[in-house]
C-alpha cells in the first residue's frame, strides 16, 4: 500500500478542520485535508450556520420586521415572498464563503483530497473519491467530521413536506404552515423565520422549556415573542407518529393523543456525529450512541496521536468554539504550549427573531451555587439608539457579584445581541466589574449605552438595601 505522507490529515473542511489545518500549516508543517463534499466548508457553510444565518438576514429584509415598529405592522418591503427570493441570497453568500476558505487553504500551502474517508489503521486513512482512491499516512490525525441532523423511524423524511434542517431551503414552495419538531436551537430558529414570514408556526418539544442552557428571564421573553408573532407552543409533547396526508398534508400524531396538522413539517430534534464511514475501530476509536466521538481537555481522543474536534466530540456545537477547538488541538498535536483558552468566557448566539446572545453564568446557575449576586437591567427602549432602530423590546441584563462587583454574566435579547456581547466579554475576561460601566463613555447614540444603564440599575438595587 503506497501513502502520501503527510504530518498532519485533518478530516473535514468545516470551521474546526479548517482553522486546525491553518494552525498547523503555520507551524510548517504539512497538511492534507480530506472533504467528502465536492466543496470545502463543511456543515457550516453549506447545509448549516451561513445558510440559516443569511436566510434570517433575507426574512428581515424582505418582511420589512425591523422597522414594523415605525411604519406600522402591515409593512413590508416585498408583498409576496417565496423560497426562491430566501434561496438566492443564500446562494450568493455560500459560493463566496467556499471561495474565500479555498482560498486560505491554499494560501497555506495545503492539500485538499475530496472523498470520503475511512481508518485503514490509526496512522493510515484511505480516501475514495471521483478521482479515485488514495491512502494519506500521517503521524498526527484530527477528526472534523461535523454532524448531521438525527432521523427517527416514527418521522419518514421524504425531502418535500417532511423535511430535516438541511433541507430547509429545498421545500418548494413556502408553506402556509408549520410543525416544528424539537425546540433547541435551530428548531426555535427556523420557527422565529417562518413565522415572521405569516407561516403559522407549531413547536413540538418534549422538554418543559425552550432553550434550557439559556437565562430563563430571556426565554420567557422569546417565548412572548413566539406567540405574537402566532407561533404555538405544545411543550411537554412527544411525536408518536407522522404520516402524510392525501391531499400533501403533514399530521403529527402525539403521545397525549393530540394530533397537530401542518403543510410540512420540518423535524429538528438533536444531531449525530458525522462517523459512519469512518471505521473509527480500525484506528482504536469508538463514538457514543450519537455519534459523539469522547475527547481530553486538550482534544485528544483515547488514541495519543488522534484529535477530534468541533460538533462531532458534543456541546456547545458552536462554529465559533468549534474553531477555537481546532486551532488548540493542532497546537497541542505538535507540542506547541503557547494556546490557552478559557471556555467559561465563550459567547453564545442563537440567531432566533430577536436574536438572543449571553455570556457567564445565568441566574439558575449562580442561586444553584449559593452566590451571592445582583441585577441591572437595561431595555432597549430607554436608549435613543433602541428609538431610532425601532427595537423597543430588546433588553440587557447585567448579573455582577454583590460583594466584589465583578462581572458575572451578561444577557441579551434584541436585534444586535450576537455583536453587543463581546462588549461583555471582554470585560469578564479582563476580570473586570461593574464600575468599568459606569465609569466609561460610550458612544451616542448606540445600543452599547444598555451597559451603562444596566450598570446604574443594579448598582441602584445594590445601594439601596446596603443603605437600609
Amino acid at each position: 500500500m503506497s501513502a502520501v505522507k503527510y504530518d498532519l490529515t485533518v478530516i473535514g473542511s468545516g470551521p474546526s478542520g479548517q482553522r486546525a489545518a491553518v494552525a498547523a500549516s503555520k507551524m510548517k508543517k504539512r497538511v492534507a485535508v480530506v472533504e467528502a463534499r465536492s466543496v470545502v466548508g463543511g456543515v457550516c457553510i453549506n447545509t448549516g450556520t451561513i445558510p440559516s444565518k443569511t436566510m434570517r438576514e433575507a426574512v428581515l429584509h424582505l418582511s420589512g420586521y425591523n422597522y414594523r415598529s415605525v411604519y406600522g405592522m402591515n409593512y413590508r418591503v416585498k408583498e409576496k415572498i417565496t423560497m426562491g427570493d430566501l434561496a438566492f441570497r443564500v446562494q450568493a453568500v455560500i459560493k463566496t464563503e467556499v471561495d474565500v476558505t479555498e482560498a486560505q487553504l491554499s494560501r497555506n500551502g495545503i492539500d485538499v483530497v475530496h472523498g470520503t474517508a475511512h481508518f485503514v489503521d490509526p496512522t493510515h486513512v484511505r480516501v475514495e473519491g471521483p478521482a479515485g482512491d488514495t491512502t494519506l499516512e500521517s503521524d498526527r490525525t484530527i477528526i472534523a467530521v461535523g454532524t448531521k441532523p438525527s432521523s427517527s423511524p416514527k418521522v419518514p423524511i421524504n425531502g418535500r413536506t417532511i423535511i430535516n434542517s438541511d433541507q430547509v431551503l429545498e421545500l418548494p414552495s413556502l408553506p402556509r404552515s408549520l410543525i416544528v419538531v424539537g425546540g433547541g436551537v435551530i428548531g426555535v430558529e427556523y420557527a422565529c423565520m417562518f413565522a415572521i414570514l405569516g407561516v403559522r408556526v407549531t413547536i413540538i418539544e418534549k422538554r418543559a422549556k425552550l432553550l434550557e442552557f439559556a437565562d430563563q428571564e430571556i426565554v420567557e421573553a422569546l417565548s412572548y415573542h413566539l406567540r405574537d408573532s402566532r407561533v404555538t407552543l405544545r411543550l411537554g409533547e412527544e411525536v408518536q407518529s407522522v404520516e402524510e396526508l392525501p391531499d400533501g398534508g403533514v399530521v403529527a400524531n402525539l403521545e397525549s393523543k393530540k394530533r397537530v396538522s401542518g403543510d410540512a413539517l420540518l423535524y429538528a430534534v438533536g444531531r449525530q456525529g458525522a462517523v459512519d464511514d469512518l471505521n473509527l475501530a480500525a484506528a482504536g476509536i469508538e463514538a457514543d450512541a450519537r455519534g459523539r466521538i469522547p475527547v481530553d481537555e486538550h482534544y485528544r481522543t483515547k488514541v495519543d496521536h488522534i484529535y477530534a474536534v468541533g460538533d462531532v466530540v458534543g456541546f456547545p456545537a458552536l462554529a465559533s468554539v468549534s474553531m477555537e477547538q481546532g486551532r488548540i488541538a493542532a497546537h497541542r498535536a505538535f507540542d506547541d504550549g503557547e494556546t490557552t483558552t478559557n471556555p467559561s468566557f465563550y459567547p453564545y448566539g442563537i440567531y432566533t427573531i430577536p436574536e438572543i446572545s449571553f455570556i457567564g453564568k445565568t441566574e439558575e446557575q449562580l442561586t444553584d451555587e449559593d452566590v451571592p449576586y445582583e441585577v441591572g437591567m437595561a431595555y432597549y427602549r430607554e436608549t435613543a439608539r433602541g428609538q431610532i432602530r425601532g427595537d423597543t423590546t430588546g433588553r440587557l441584563k447585567l448579573i455582577f457579584h454583590r460583594d466584589t462587583r465583578k462581572v458575572l454574566g451578561v444577557h441579551i435579547i434584541g436585534e444586535g445581541a450576537s455583536e453587543l456581547v463581546h462588549i461583555g466579554q471582554a470585560v469578564m475576561t479582563l476580570d473586570g466589574s461593574v464600575d468599568y460601566f459606569v465609569d466609561t463613555v460610550f458612544n451616542y447614540p448606540t445600543l452599547a449605552e444598555c451597559y451603562k444603564v444596566a450598570a446604574f440599575n443594579g448598582l441602584g438595587r445594590l445601594h439601596r438595601y446596603q443603605a437600609g
